[in-house]
């Protein structure tokens, strides 16, 4: 059975993970810290692992991809939505460093409990956690230099492009089955790319 350091150095060869910081923090954050018992011998698998609900554990090489175009960097404030497991918020935490801050948001609470269980037991204290939609994104925190969403956007939610900060990045999936990056310029205009072939379970709004 594959283990998580064998998959972290085959994404590294593939060019899947480039960026040091988040190299970094995918060997340092323990994957099986974040999912059900049954499934710890499992985390070197590359590929989405239950975690009840519907809702899965993301698969290392989507996680990869959506962080390296992320691009967090220390000391950034960042909105996680739809933290499941808190396995990407950890990560996310390990690399904005104790400097930084991440917001989390899952809209199912046993699931924010899990995720937030998980996320404290890992040691981080750089991470606030909240049961709402996240479509609304958190205004009472904004803006963000990072937004993250693990689920896909029928239609890309205003609300969270508002959140940016100039210059920050907002990184979502859509039903279209890409990735949406969309980067705030100065004027508040978007610079806006797709990557294509990725499926995610849907954003639900309220």
């Amino acid at each position: 059975m594959k283990q998580m350091q064998e998959l972290i150095d085959e994404l590294v060869a593939e060019g899947y993970l480039a960026t040091p910081a988040i190299i970094k923090a995918f060997r340092e954050v323990k994957r099986r810290d974040f999912l059900p018992p049954e499934l710890i011998d499992e985390e070197g698998f590359n590929s989405p692992l239950p975690i009840g609900h519907g809702q899965t554990n993301s698969q290392p090489l989507t996680v990869a991809y959506m962080l390296e175009l992320l691009s967090p960097q220390e000391g950034d404030t960042v909105l996680d939505i739809g933290s499941g497991s808190g396995w990407v918020t950890a990560l996310l935490a390990h690399i904005v460093g104790p400097t930084g801050k991440v917001y989390a948001i899952e809209r199912l609470s046993a699931l924010k409990i899990f995720g937030e269980q998980n996320v404290r037991s890992s040691g981080f204290k750089n991470v606030e956690f909240f049961c709402r939609d996240g479509a609304k994104g958190l205004p009472s925190h904004a803006p963000f230099d990072r937004i993250h969403v693990a689920a896909a956007a029928y239609e890309v939610p205003e609300q969270l492009k508002d959140q940016l900060k100039p210059g920050g990045r907002l990184v979502i999936p859509t039903a279209a089955e890409d990735i949406q990056v969309f980067e705030k310029r100065t004027d508040g205009t978007f610079r806006q790319d797709s990557y294509p072939g990725f499926l995610f379970v849907p954003l639900i709004e309220e």
